[in-house]
């Protein structure tokens, strides 16, 4: 996960309160507890703050004297009625995890020490991923090492390995009665690798663990830990080393355990119910919004559905996200600024059980508006949905046109569900015709609300003008911006020819390349290749874009498809000129006045070959190139563009024109608009039940196979890639750093390929 932020952690505050009378408990956290008042506040929030009520958390006093640390502890045990706090005398953690364990009341436990930290959702993932896993005897997520030491941990479970290594950490969801059947944590020694010696006995007793790929638990690391005092005392350390030889030997053969994400086949099953009727609801009566969404990731769709969950109005409007598409969702702690609830299915369930998980968790919080945008599981569990919640308002978002892709892409499967959804919302009127001429669509039923730009963020009067000039070492050259993900859609390569025609009319032109994607590594062989070295910089992805725009002269936006730019709205915002293919919406933005629209002369037909994708007439490169010298030349022109930018801006495509609509929406529904239509489609699908959940059942067989195809497509292609491009060990190993939207691939050649036979494969390369 790139850029992640340490300081972003659970627990620095209490976000709200639940009502805690008559919880009944379903998961035990299992705290020892021994001079830790330093930490145990920030723990207590990280527990409090959590999605899933339904805990005990029983604080085991290890001995601890000091009257702070017994005031302390009495008064968290006061607070609230899920604490119980006991008193032993001092045995060390294991004797004290046991203890908690014995008083328990649940069939799940968590041990949490008290300096360690759990992010909001934990242990509701951890229940439904048990639930749905029965035979599994613990689950863990990965986690995040935190104060003297800064990491990421991502370990795929391997039980060899587990021998030699502990990769594992002691917070984890555990069966009790698998816990109880190896007999809990070792009670040899007080300073002992207690947690690895009991995940060898689980193997040795055949029990295996689910891993959620995701960083769901923070690890303390300080000098006062168990960990550094038994890894640091020579004695402790040996002790510790001789009983984990001794439970390693006892692991006669090769555990496997569950990894997500995985597909299975469901084996055709009908979407299941879960059986549950409590309310996980926040004291608050806000209208409360889900939005099914693909991922959380860099890209203009995902900067407009955070824009969303973080500016919307939060006194009257409690927003919750679920994702459906595998990922590292690399803006995953960008959104978690703003929201609580986040869930990504597929780090922690199977497809089956999807469609369980939707269901609970609109009964559970009581959802008023399902808000979907760019989920293709998400509109294929709509009439699912409308079925089983009569009273669910459901809109969708749809950002461009995409013929080349399933036929139509999103705005297919939306106009496929348009009699499900209430309103469609799109990013501009260019998309509006099109589902109402080629999809039909009722046009009452569709209405534009541009993205827009907050103006006042990207203000180029606030902003220093040189930064990027002088890290890049550009002195007065004209800068050429291209602010993009690095994707056949921007076609990348069309600039590369764009930027060498232009080199021989002005000579010190530089492209300036910021984002990333898959066929940057492409891009920098071609460049090189090319000698575009002293033209062509790459920045790779920024977080913030302002110093970028600041200090260009033009941003060039090529695609061969757009919705409408999010890139062409911050430009303007920084009074930079945009130069555009004509695609999409981009001309209900760009005119003569701000920029320049250029015809696009490649067929969208042939862009799915990614070969042909990178052969580009010759007439479209010289109208770009004549463009750019046209503009760039004529200095009064020049002057008067940049000053018409930022009033187009301010004309009616600010971002608080944009959440004044929505808000404006919403508050419609929870007026009760549509209501009556709303349940009578329920009753009318309820009448065809069967036929409506085999749709599902259907969908999901798709969904599982397909994702199973790309998977080995997107290895055969990286494969072909390594013949290709000649690429070294060292390379590999560079992109699996990078290869956060193919964790699949990355998987599969961690597990498949050894370095020896990935040299054997370069040296047979054709």
């Amino acid at each position: 996960m790139m850029n992640f932020d340490f300081n972003q952690q659970p627990g620095l505050y209490k976000r709200f309160e639940f009502n805690t009378n008559s919880i009944p408990p379903l998961i035990s956290i299992i705290t020892p507890y021994y001079f830790a008042k330093k930490y145990i506040r920030q723990t207590s929030n990280s527990i409090f703050n959590q999605t899933f009520p339904f805990f005990e958390w029983i604080i085991v006093n290890d001995g601890t004297n000091d009257a702070d640390d017994l005031q302390l502890l009495t008064k968290l045990s006061q607070e609230d009625p899920r604490v119980k706090l006991y008193h032993t005398e001092n045995g060390g953690p294991s004797k004290a995890r046991n203890y908690g364990v014995r008083m328990s009341t649940t069939d799940i436990i968590v041990p949490l020490d008290a300096d360690d930290l759990i992010e909001p959702t934990y242990l509701e993932c951890v229940y439904w991923t048990l639930y749905c896993n029965p035979e599994a005897s613990w689950t863990y997520t990965d986690s995040v090492g935190f104060q003297n030491q800064e990491y990421l941990w991502k370990k795929g479970f391997d039980s060899r390995r587990m021998c030699s290594e502990n990769f594992l950490t002691v917070t984890a969801g555990i069966r009790k009665k698998d816990f109880l059947e190896v007999g809990g944590y070792p009670e040899l020694e007080k300073h002992q690798y207690e947690d690895w010696a009991l995940w060898l006995n689980f193997l040795s007793a055949n029990k295996y663990p689910v891993h959620m790929n995701w960083y769901g638990f923070w690890y303390r690391r300080t000098e006062e830990g168990v960990l550094f005092k038994t890894s640091n005392d020579e004695e402790y350390y040996r002790l510790a080393k001789q009983s984990i030889k001794k439970a390693a030997a006892k692991v006669k053969k090769k555990i496997a355990g569950i990894e997500f994400p995985r597909y299975k086949n469901a084996d055709f099953k009908k979407p299941l119910i879960w059986d549950w009727d409590m309310e996980i609801d926040p004291l608050n009566d806000k209208t409360k919004i889900l939005m099914l969404l693909p991922h959380m990731v860099m890209g203009g769709a995902d900067l407009f559905n955070l824009d969303l969950a973080a500016r919307i109005n939060k006194n009257k409007y409690d927003i919750s996200i679920i994702t459906t598409n595998p990922g590292d969702s690399s803006w995953r702690q960008r959104f978690e600024k703003h929201v609580t609830n986040i869930f990504d299915l597929t780090t922690f369930l199977d497809v089956e059980h999807w469609c369980s998980f939707i269901h609970y968790f609109i009964k559970s919080r009581k959802i008023d508006i399902l808000f979907i945008s760019n989920s293709y599981y998400g509109y294929y569990i709509l009439p699912w949905i409308r079925k089983e919640f009569p009273d669910l308002v459901i809109v969708d978002y749809i950002h461009m046109e995409e013929m080349g892709w399933r036929a139509g892409g999103y705005a297919r499967t939306s106009s496929a569900a348009g009699d499900i959804i209430e309103k469609t919302y799109v990013c501009n009127e260019h998309l509006r015709q099109l589902l109402i001429s080629r999809f039909n669509r009722k046009p009452e039923a569709v209405q534009t609300i541009y993205i827009g730009v907050d103006s006042t963020e990207f203000d180029p009067s606030l902003i220093e003008s040189g930064r990027v000039r002088s890290q890049f070492n550009l002195g007065n050259r004209p800068i050429i911006l291209f602010p993009c993900r690095i994707a056949e859609q921007k076609r990348p390569f069309l600039m590369l020819e764009i930027a060498k025609e232009t080199r021989k009319v002005i000579p010190d032109i530089c492209f300036l390349i910021v984002g990333d994607g898959p066929q940057l590594s492409e891009l920098r062989k071609e460049i090189d290749k090319r000698k575009l070295n002293d033209t062509v910089y790459l920045a790779g992805r920024q977080v913030d874009m302002k110093s970028f725009y600041k200090d260009a002269n033009i941003t060039l936006i090529c695609s061969i498809r757009e919705g409408l730019a999010l890139t062409a709205y911050e430009s303007l915002a920084m009074e930079v000129p945009v130069i555009s293919s004509d695609v999409g919406g981009q001309k209900e933005l760009i005119d003569s006045k701000v920029g320049r629209l250029l015809p696009l002369l490649q067929e969208k037909t042939k862009y799915i070959d990614i070969e042909v994708s990178k052969k580009y007439n010759s007439n479209e490169i010289k109208q770009y190139v004549d463009t750019i010298v046209e503009m760039l030349t004529d200095s009064n022109e020049y002057r008067n563009l940049k000053k018409n930018c930022r009033r187009r801006i301010n004309s009616g495509f600010s971002i608080n024109q944009m959440l004044a609509n929505f808000e404006n929406e919403f508050d419609k529904f929870k007026e009760g608009k549509g209501a009556v239509e709303r349940r009578d489609l329920s009753m009318k699908l309820k009448s065809i039940s069967n036929l409506i959940d085999d749709y599902l059942v259907m969908y999901n067989e798709y969904e599982i196979q397909a994702i199973k195809y790309n998977r080995l497509m997107q290895i055969i292609m990286y494969l072909k890639d390594v013949i290709k491009l000649q690429k070294s060990p060292l390379s590999i190993i560079r992109d699996f750093k990078q290869m956060r939207d193919n964790y699949v691939v990355k998987r599969f050649l961690s597990k498949y390929l050894s370095k020896l036979s990935v040299l054997k494969l370069i040296r047979e390369r054709k």
